[in-house]
Protein backbone atom coordinates (compact mmCIF):
# COMPACT_ATOMS: atom_id res chain seq x y z
CA UNK A 1 0.00 0.00 0.00
CA UNK A 2 1.07 3.88 -0.60
CA UNK A 3 -0.38 6.97 -0.09
CA UNK A 4 -1.91 8.86 -2.92
CA UNK A 5 -1.99 12.81 -1.91
CA UNK A 6 -4.69 14.86 -3.53
CA UNK A 7 -4.39 18.64 -3.70
CA UNK A 8 -7.00 21.59 -3.73
CA UNK A 9 -7.02 22.31 -7.76
CA UNK A 10 -7.02 25.54 -9.64
CA UNK A 11 -10.71 26.57 -9.45
CA UNK A 12 -9.81 29.40 -11.88
CA UNK A 13 -10.55 32.99 -12.36
CA UNK A 14 -7.87 34.15 -10.00
CA UNK A 15 -9.23 32.64 -6.99
CA UNK A 16 -6.28 31.55 -4.33
CA UNK A 17 -8.29 29.66 -1.66
CA UNK A 18 -11.66 28.58 -0.75
CA UNK A 19 -13.83 27.70 1.94
CA UNK A 20 -14.88 23.73 2.52
CA UNK A 21 -18.11 23.64 3.23
CA UNK A 22 -18.54 20.05 3.07
CA UNK A 23 -17.01 16.41 3.31
CA UNK A 24 -18.32 13.63 1.15
CA UNK A 25 -16.12 10.78 2.50
CA UNK A 26 -14.98 9.63 6.03
CA UNK A 27 -11.82 8.23 7.08
CA UNK A 28 -11.54 4.74 6.49
CA UNK A 29 -14.14 4.83 3.65
CA UNK A 30 -13.40 3.40 0.16
CA UNK A 31 -13.59 5.64 -3.28
CA UNK A 32 -13.66 4.75 -6.55
CA UNK A 33 -12.18 7.09 -9.15
CA UNK A 34 -14.99 10.65 -9.75
CA UNK A 35 -16.27 9.70 -6.40
CA UNK A 36 -16.85 12.93 -5.04
CA UNK A 37 -14.65 13.94 -2.12
CA UNK A 38 -15.52 17.24 -0.47
CA UNK A 39 -17.19 20.78 -1.96
CA UNK A 40 -15.34 23.80 -1.64
CA UNK A 41 -16.97 27.73 -2.06
CA UNK A 42 -15.55 30.31 -3.76
CA UNK A 43 -17.49 33.62 -3.80
CA UNK A 44 -20.96 31.88 -4.41
CA UNK A 45 -20.20 28.96 -6.49
CA UNK A 46 -19.55 26.09 -4.39
CA UNK A 47 -17.44 23.94 -6.53
CA UNK A 48 -17.18 19.52 -5.89
CA UNK A 49 -13.60 17.94 -6.14
CA UNK A 50 -13.62 14.35 -7.55
CA UNK A 51 -11.04 11.97 -6.37
CA UNK A 52 -8.82 10.83 -9.64
CA UNK A 53 -7.81 7.18 -8.02
CA UNK A 54 -9.33 4.79 -5.97
CA UNK A 55 -7.85 3.84 -2.52
CA UNK A 56 -9.15 4.00 0.92
CA UNK A 57 -9.83 7.74 3.04
CA UNK A 58 -6.57 7.98 5.20
CA UNK A 59 -6.50 11.76 6.21
CA UNK A 60 -9.00 15.04 6.02
CA UNK A 61 -7.11 18.26 5.53
CA UNK A 62 -9.47 20.34 7.65
CA UNK A 63 -12.90 20.83 9.34
CA UNK A 64 -16.31 22.30 7.55
CA UNK A 65 -15.18 25.97 7.61
CA UNK A 66 -11.42 25.96 7.13
CA UNK A 67 -10.01 28.24 4.01
CA UNK A 68 -7.90 26.52 1.80
CA UNK A 69 -5.04 27.38 0.14
CA UNK A 70 -5.35 26.64 -4.18
CA UNK A 71 -2.52 23.76 -4.39
CA UNK A 72 -2.43 22.86 -0.38
CA UNK A 73 -3.28 19.29 0.50
CA UNK A 74 -6.95 17.93 0.36
CA UNK A 75 -7.20 14.12 0.98
CA UNK A 76 -4.53 11.52 1.08
CA UNK A 77 -5.44 7.64 -0.17
CA UNK A 78 -4.49 4.64 0.62
CA UNK A 79 -3.74 3.00 -2.78
CA UNK A 80 -2.28 -0.13 -4.29
CA UNK A 81 1.07 -0.02 -5.59
CA UNK A 82 3.89 2.59 -5.37
CA UNK A 83 2.47 6.12 -4.14
CA UNK A 84 2.93 9.76 -5.83
CA UNK A 85 1.43 12.91 -5.25
CA UNK A 86 -1.63 13.77 -6.64
CA UNK A 87 -2.15 16.37 -9.73
CA UNK A 88 -5.18 18.28 -8.74
CA UNK A 89 -8.17 17.14 -10.00
CA UNK A 90 -10.18 18.69 -11.85
CA UNK A 91 -13.61 20.02 -9.77
CA UNK A 92 -16.73 18.62 -11.27
CA UNK A 93 -19.56 21.26 -11.55
CA UNK A 94 -22.03 18.42 -10.70
CA UNK A 95 -22.13 14.72 -9.31
CA UNK A 96 -20.89 12.32 -11.38
CA UNK A 97 -23.18 9.72 -12.54
CA UNK A 98 -22.69 6.00 -11.16
CA UNK A 99 -20.81 3.81 -13.60
CA UNK A 100 -23.12 1.28 -14.87
CA UNK A 101 -21.10 -1.78 -13.65
CA UNK A 102 -18.73 -0.67 -10.73
CA UNK A 103 -15.45 -2.55 -10.36
CA UNK A 104 -13.82 -4.02 -7.03
CA UNK A 105 -11.09 -1.49 -6.03
CA UNK A 106 -7.86 -3.06 -6.33
CA UNK A 107 -7.35 -3.43 -2.45
CA UNK A 108 -8.67 -6.48 -0.70
CA UNK A 109 -11.85 -5.39 1.30
CA UNK A 110 -11.54 -5.16 4.79
CA UNK A 111 -12.98 -7.83 7.09
CA UNK A 112 -16.29 -7.23 7.94
CA UNK A 113 -17.21 -5.05 10.91
CA UNK A 114 -19.11 -6.06 13.91
CA UNK A 115 -22.32 -3.86 14.27
CA UNK A 116 -21.89 -0.86 16.31
CA UNK A 117 -23.80 -0.94 20.04
CA UNK A 118 -26.80 1.20 20.90
CA UNK A 119 -25.75 4.14 21.33
CA UNK A 120 -26.33 6.16 24.30
CA UNK A 121 -29.51 7.74 24.93
CA UNK A 122 -29.18 11.45 23.87
CA UNK A 123 -25.79 10.62 22.13
CA UNK A 124 -25.70 12.19 18.37
CA UNK A 125 -25.47 9.79 15.80
CA UNK A 126 -22.10 10.24 13.21
CA UNK A 127 -23.57 10.40 9.61
CA UNK A 128 -22.43 12.49 6.91
CA UNK A 129 -24.68 15.37 5.66
CA UNK A 130 -25.83 13.72 2.36
CA UNK A 131 -26.93 10.54 4.86
CA UNK A 132 -28.55 12.92 6.87
CA UNK A 133 -30.48 14.47 4.29
CA UNK A 134 -31.65 11.03 3.07
CA UNK A 135 -32.77 10.16 6.19
CA UNK A 136 -35.01 12.96 6.40
CA UNK A 137 -36.46 12.62 3.19
CA UNK A 138 -37.42 9.20 4.33
CA UNK A 139 -38.86 9.80 7.54
CA UNK A 140 -35.67 7.73 9.59
CA UNK A 141 -34.39 8.78 12.96
CA UNK A 142 -30.76 8.01 12.41
CA UNK A 143 -30.91 7.20 16.49
CA UNK A 144 -32.91 4.07 15.85
CA UNK A 145 -29.92 3.06 12.80
CA UNK A 146 -27.05 0.84 13.92
CA UNK A 147 -23.35 2.21 11.86
CA UNK A 148 -21.46 0.38 10.70
CA UNK A 149 -18.17 2.63 9.19
CA UNK A 150 -15.51 3.65 11.16
CA UNK A 151 -16.59 4.63 14.79
CA UNK A 152 -20.47 3.89 14.00
CA UNK A 153 -20.22 5.93 11.63
CA UNK A 154 -23.83 5.18 9.52
CA UNK A 155 -22.97 4.87 5.86
CA UNK A 156 -25.51 4.99 2.73
CA UNK A 157 -25.38 1.22 3.14
CA UNK A 158 -26.85 1.02 6.88
CA UNK A 159 -29.59 3.25 6.00
CA UNK A 160 -30.83 0.87 3.16
CA UNK A 161 -30.69 -2.22 5.32
CA UNK A 162 -32.78 -0.39 7.81
CA UNK A 163 -35.25 0.64 5.51
CA UNK A 164 -35.33 -2.61 3.85
CA UNK A 165 -35.24 -4.22 7.09
CA UNK A 166 -38.92 -2.32 7.77
CA UNK A 167 -36.95 -0.42 10.64
CA UNK A 168 -39.32 2.44 12.22
CA UNK A 169 -38.41 4.26 15.42
CA UNK A 170 -39.75 2.17 18.28
CA UNK A 171 -43.74 3.10 19.50
CA UNK A 172 -44.42 5.83 21.59
CA UNK A 173 -40.53 7.19 20.77
CA UNK A 174 -42.03 10.41 19.79
CA UNK A 175 -43.15 11.08 22.64
CA UNK A 176 -39.75 10.63 24.78
CA UNK A 177 -38.26 13.34 25.94
CA UNK A 178 -35.12 14.42 22.98
CA UNK A 179 -32.30 15.67 25.18
CA UNK A 180 -29.77 16.08 22.21
CA UNK A 181 -28.48 19.77 21.45
CA UNK A 182 -27.48 20.29 17.41
CA UNK A 183 -24.38 22.36 17.30
CA UNK A 184 -24.72 23.83 13.48
CA UNK A 185 -21.77 25.96 12.02
CA UNK A 186 -22.08 28.21 10.14
CA UNK A 187 -20.07 27.85 6.53
CA UNK A 188 -20.22 28.21 3.23
CA UNK A 189 -23.10 30.63 1.82
CA UNK A 190 -25.00 31.18 5.03
CA UNK A 191 -21.68 32.70 6.89
CA UNK A 192 -20.99 34.75 3.84
CA UNK A 193 -25.10 36.30 4.01
CA UNK A 194 -24.48 36.73 7.56
CA UNK A 195 -21.31 38.74 6.92
CA UNK A 196 -22.70 40.80 4.49
CA UNK A 197 -25.38 41.30 6.56
CA UNK A 198 -23.81 42.34 9.56
CA UNK A 199 -21.95 44.63 7.60
CA UNK A 200 -24.58 46.47 5.94
CA UNK A 201 -26.36 47.36 9.00
CA UNK A 202 -23.61 48.14 10.90
CA UNK A 203 -22.45 50.72 8.03
CA UNK A 204 -25.64 51.72 6.59
CA UNK A 205 -28.55 54.49 8.18
CA UNK A 206 -30.90 52.22 7.24
CA UNK A 207 -34.66 54.16 7.03
CA UNK A 208 -37.96 52.08 5.80
CA UNK A 209 -40.91 53.40 3.98
CA UNK A 210 -43.84 51.30 3.66
CA UNK A 211 -46.56 52.44 1.06
CA UNK A 212 -50.22 50.93 0.29
CA UNK A 213 -50.71 50.26 -3.45
CA UNK A 214 -54.23 49.20 -4.77
CA UNK A 215 -53.34 46.72 -7.38
CA UNK A 216 -56.22 46.18 -8.85
CA UNK A 217 -56.13 47.40 -12.33
CA UNK A 218 -52.10 45.97 -12.28
CA UNK A 219 -54.10 42.25 -11.40
CA UNK A 220 -56.61 42.83 -14.12
CA UNK A 221 -54.19 43.47 -17.01
CA UNK A 222 -51.37 41.10 -16.01
CA UNK A 223 -54.13 38.31 -16.31
CA UNK A 224 -55.15 39.58 -19.29
CA UNK A 225 -51.67 39.13 -20.70
CA UNK A 226 -51.41 36.00 -19.55
CA UNK A 227 -54.21 34.99 -21.02
CA UNK A 228 -53.38 36.34 -24.62
CA UNK A 229 -49.60 35.64 -24.46
CA UNK A 230 -48.03 34.39 -27.56
CA UNK A 231 -45.76 31.35 -28.07
CA UNK A 232 -42.37 32.38 -26.37
CA UNK A 233 -43.60 34.92 -24.52
CA UNK A 234 -43.73 33.79 -20.23
CA UNK A 235 -46.25 34.33 -18.19
CA UNK A 236 -46.58 37.19 -16.50
CA UNK A 237 -45.85 38.32 -12.64
CA UNK A 238 -46.08 41.36 -10.27
CA UNK A 239 -42.14 41.82 -10.68
CA UNK A 240 -42.10 42.58 -14.74
CA UNK A 241 -44.26 45.49 -13.81
CA UNK A 242 -42.59 46.78 -10.79
CA UNK A 243 -38.84 46.54 -12.40
CA UNK A 244 -40.16 48.83 -15.46
CA UNK A 245 -41.85 51.34 -12.96
CA UNK A 246 -38.70 51.33 -11.10
CA UNK A 247 -36.69 52.11 -14.25
CA UNK A 248 -39.07 54.99 -14.95
CA UNK A 249 -38.80 56.26 -11.65
CA UNK A 250 -35.05 56.09 -11.69
CA UNK A 251 -35.15 58.30 -14.99
CA UNK A 252 -36.54 61.25 -12.44
CA UNK A 253 -34.43 60.25 -9.40
CA UNK A 254 -31.12 58.67 -10.71
CA UNK A 255 -29.35 59.06 -6.65
CA UNK A 256 -31.74 55.90 -5.77
CA UNK A 257 -29.42 53.96 -8.59
CA UNK A 258 -26.45 54.18 -6.99
CA UNK A 259 -23.63 52.72 -5.27
CA UNK A 260 -22.31 54.67 -1.85
CA UNK A 261 -18.57 53.89 -1.59
CA UNK A 262 -18.16 55.03 2.38
CA UNK A 263 -14.49 54.74 2.54
CA UNK A 264 -13.75 56.62 -0.42
CA UNK A 265 -16.82 59.17 0.29
CA UNK A 266 -18.19 59.09 -3.64
CA UNK A 267 -21.30 58.45 -4.81
CA UNK A 268 -21.24 56.62 -8.03
CA UNK A 269 -24.63 57.15 -10.18
CA UNK A 270 -25.21 54.73 -13.00
CA UNK A 271 -27.12 54.52 -16.23
CA UNK A 272 -27.96 51.29 -16.65
CA UNK A 273 -30.54 49.85 -14.03
CA UNK A 274 -28.95 46.41 -12.88
CA UNK A 275 -31.70 45.21 -10.95
CA UNK A 276 -31.33 42.03 -8.15
CA UNK A 277 -33.85 39.99 -7.48
CA UNK A 278 -32.92 38.58 -4.02
CA UNK A 279 -33.89 34.27 -4.62
CA UNK A 280 -34.67 31.55 -2.02
CA UNK A 281 -32.31 28.78 -3.23
CA UNK A 282 -31.78 25.60 -0.94
CA UNK A 283 -28.42 27.09 -0.13
CA UNK A 284 -29.75 30.14 1.23
CA UNK A 285 -30.68 33.62 -0.20
CA UNK A 286 -28.62 34.98 -3.44
CA UNK A 287 -29.13 37.85 -5.68
CA UNK A 288 -28.96 37.37 -9.52
CA UNK A 289 -29.09 40.12 -11.39
CA UNK A 290 -31.01 41.32 -14.19
CA UNK A 291 -28.73 43.35 -16.22
CA UNK A 292 -30.57 46.65 -18.28
CA UNK A 293 -33.69 46.53 -16.90
CA UNK A 294 -34.34 49.94 -18.55
CA UNK A 295 -33.62 47.91 -22.28
CA UNK A 296 -36.10 45.15 -21.47
CA UNK A 297 -40.07 45.19 -21.83
CA UNK A 298 -42.01 43.63 -19.62
CA UNK A 299 -41.45 39.89 -21.47
CA UNK A 300 -37.90 40.75 -21.64
CA UNK A 301 -37.72 41.31 -17.94
CA UNK A 302 -40.06 38.77 -16.98
CA UNK A 303 -37.86 36.34 -19.31
CA UNK A 304 -35.15 36.84 -17.53
CA UNK A 305 -36.05 36.93 -14.33
CA UNK A 306 -37.24 33.14 -14.61
CA UNK A 307 -33.86 32.42 -16.07
CA UNK A 308 -31.87 33.64 -13.41
CA UNK A 309 -34.18 32.03 -11.35
CA UNK A 310 -33.81 28.95 -12.55
CA UNK A 311 -30.01 28.96 -12.51
CA UNK A 312 -29.34 30.59 -8.80
CA UNK A 313 -31.74 27.41 -7.73
CA UNK A 314 -30.33 24.58 -9.66
CA UNK A 315 -26.49 26.43 -8.20
CA UNK A 316 -25.12 26.96 -12.00
CA UNK A 317 -25.70 31.02 -12.09
CA UNK A 318 -22.31 32.32 -12.48
CA UNK A 319 -19.88 34.98 -10.92
CA UNK A 320 -21.04 37.64 -12.96
CA UNK A 321 -24.78 36.70 -12.63
CA UNK A 322 -25.01 36.86 -9.17
CA UNK A 323 -23.15 40.26 -8.90
CA UNK A 324 -23.24 43.99 -10.06
CA UNK A 325 -26.82 45.06 -9.17
CA UNK A 326 -27.24 48.41 -8.50
CA UNK A 327 -30.73 48.37 -6.73
CA UNK A 328 -32.50 45.34 -5.55
CA UNK A 329 -35.71 43.92 -5.05
CA UNK A 330 -36.53 41.45 -2.77
CA UNK A 331 -39.95 39.79 -2.43
CA UNK A 332 -41.59 36.71 -0.30
CA UNK A 333 -44.20 35.92 -2.48
CA UNK A 334 -47.52 34.91 -0.54
CA UNK A 335 -45.64 34.76 2.91
CA UNK A 336 -44.90 37.85 2.05
CA UNK A 337 -46.46 39.92 5.49
CA UNK A 338 -48.12 42.92 5.63
CA UNK A 339 -44.78 44.89 5.68
CA UNK A 340 -40.70 44.24 6.15
CA UNK A 341 -37.84 46.20 6.47
CA UNK A 342 -35.41 44.58 3.99
CA UNK A 343 -31.76 45.36 4.93
CA UNK A 344 -30.08 47.35 1.49
CA UNK A 345 -27.70 45.35 -0.39
CA UNK A 346 -24.34 47.09 0.31
CA UNK A 347 -23.32 49.27 -1.47
CA UNK A 348 -26.84 50.25 -3.13
CA UNK A 349 -28.62 52.76 -1.70
CA UNK A 350 -31.95 51.25 -2.06
CA UNK A 351 -34.30 48.48 -1.88
CA UNK A 352 -37.74 47.92 -3.26
CA UNK A 353 -39.72 45.00 -0.77
CA UNK A 354 -43.11 43.23 -1.90
CA UNK A 355 -45.78 42.46 0.29
CA UNK A 356 -48.00 39.63 -0.14
CA UNK A 357 -51.13 40.94 -2.14
CA UNK A 358 -55.08 40.77 -0.17
CA UNK A 359 -58.36 41.70 -0.96
CA UNK A 360 -59.04 44.90 1.54
CA UNK A 361 -62.01 46.97 2.20
CA UNK A 362 -61.25 50.76 0.42
CA UNK A 363 -63.14 53.85 0.85
CA UNK A 364 -63.64 55.24 -2.17
CA UNK A 365 -65.57 58.22 -0.91
CA UNK A 366 -68.78 57.20 -0.70
CA UNK A 367 -68.68 53.36 0.46
CA UNK A 368 -65.88 50.51 0.90
CA UNK A 369 -65.21 48.43 -1.90
CA UNK A 370 -63.18 45.38 -2.15
CA UNK A 371 -59.75 46.15 -3.65
CA UNK A 372 -56.71 44.31 -4.14
CA UNK A 373 -53.95 45.77 -2.34
CA UNK A 374 -50.15 45.38 -1.46
CA UNK A 375 -47.82 47.16 0.39
CA UNK A 376 -44.36 48.23 -0.65
CA UNK A 377 -41.81 48.05 1.98
CA UNK A 378 -38.33 49.85 0.92
CA UNK A 379 -35.41 50.32 2.36
CA UNK A 380 -32.97 53.91 1.44
CA UNK A 381 -29.44 54.52 2.73
CA UNK A 382 -30.18 58.03 4.87
CA UNK A 383 -26.76 58.95 4.71
CA UNK A 384 -27.19 59.77 1.04
CA UNK A 385 -31.12 59.40 0.50
CA UNK A 386 -33.17 61.96 2.49
CA UNK A 387 -36.91 60.90 3.70
CA UNK A 388 -38.63 63.04 1.31
CA UNK A 389 -36.93 61.81 -2.13
CA UNK A 390 -37.26 57.85 -0.51
CA UNK A 391 -41.11 59.22 -0.58
CA UNK A 392 -41.42 60.99 -3.96
CA UNK A 393 -39.47 57.74 -5.52
CA UNK A 394 -41.93 55.16 -3.53
CA UNK A 395 -45.13 57.76 -4.55
CA UNK A 396 -43.82 57.82 -8.63
CA UNK A 397 -43.83 53.55 -8.23
CA UNK A 398 -47.27 53.28 -6.62
CA UNK A 399 -48.38 55.89 -8.85
CA UNK A 400 -47.37 53.79 -12.44
CA UNK A 401 -48.39 50.62 -10.71
CA UNK A 402 -52.31 51.87 -10.05
CA UNK A 403 -52.26 52.71 -13.48
CA UNK A 404 -50.29 50.05 -15.11
CA UNK A 405 -50.85 51.90 -18.58
CA UNK A 406 -48.40 54.61 -18.18
CA UNK A 407 -46.04 51.50 -17.54
CA UNK A 408 -46.45 51.41 -21.35
CA UNK A 409 -45.87 55.08 -22.50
Amino acid sequence: MAIHEIRLPDIGEGVAEAELVEWHVAIGEIVREDTVLASVMTDKATVEIPSPVEGRVAWLGGVVGDKLAVGSPLVRLEVSGEGETARAPRPAAAPPSPPEEAEPPPAAPPPPRAPAPPRREGERPLASPAVRQRARDAGVDLRQVRGGGPAGRITHEDLDDFIAGGGRPAAGAALRPDPSVREVKVVGLRRRIAERMALATQRIAHITYVEEVDVSALEDLRAALNREKTEGRPRLTILPFLMRAMVKAIAGQPAMNAHYDDEAGIIRQFGGVHVGVATQTPAGLVVPVVRHAEARDIWGCAAEVNRLAEAARAGTATREELGGSTITITSLGALGGLATTPVINRPEVAIVGVNRIQVRPYWDGAQFVPRRMMNLSSSFDHRVVDGWDAAVFVQRIKGLLEAPAMIFI
